[in-house]
């Protein structure tokens, strides 16, 4: 939501993320077709709002920043839409959610493959975007697979039978 407009290369396919929670910056590569979208939406953004526009990539419908509290309403109500939250329910996806979950999902993706996930996490440009040691409130169903497919692989690596 951050994002300035030289946080967004769309020629080189890279968003520079600066500062995130653990106050480090990062390169996130973008697959093609999301390149396209961004694209589209920056020129939508610069025909409709022309020099309203600030300094920052997404905006809100006059121009300025896009407020959190506007963001995750949106987000509430889409959800609601696509049947991802039921109409009335208090809890449900949180857009942060989505992240975590790519996250659990990789890595659970790796170690069923059989590759060094440590490896996967020093070199792949998909970890740049995924959170660093950060443990979540509650543990998820694939969080849980995660951790049992780790189990494996040390039980394996130590040649314990269950």
């Amino acid at each position: 939501m951050g994002l300035e407009r030289d946080d967004v290369d769309l020629d080189a396919g890279v968003l520079t993320v600066r500062l995130t929670k653990l106050g480090k910056s990062r390169l996130v590569p973008l697959h093609p077709t999301t390149r396209t979208a961004l694209r589209d939406y920056a020129h939508r953004r610069d025909a409709m709002l022309g020099s309203r526009c600030g300094s920052t990539f997404f905006v809100a419908e006059q121009g300025g920043r896009l407020l959190h509290q506007y963001v995750h309403r949106v987000f509430w109500r889409l959800s609601r839409e696509v049947g991802l939250r039921r109409p009335g329910d208090r809890t449900g996806p949180r857009v942060h959610d989505f992240r975590h979950r790519f996250a659990i999902q990789t890595l659970l993706d790796w170690y069923r493959k059989g590759k060094d996930v440590e490896q996967q996490l020093q070199c792949s440009p998909l970890t740049s975007a995924t959170p660093a040691c950060v443990i979540p409130t509650g543990i998820s169903r694939p969080a849980t697979e995660l951790m049992e497919e780790a189990a494996r692989r040390l039980d394996r690596r130590w040649e314990v039978t269950p």
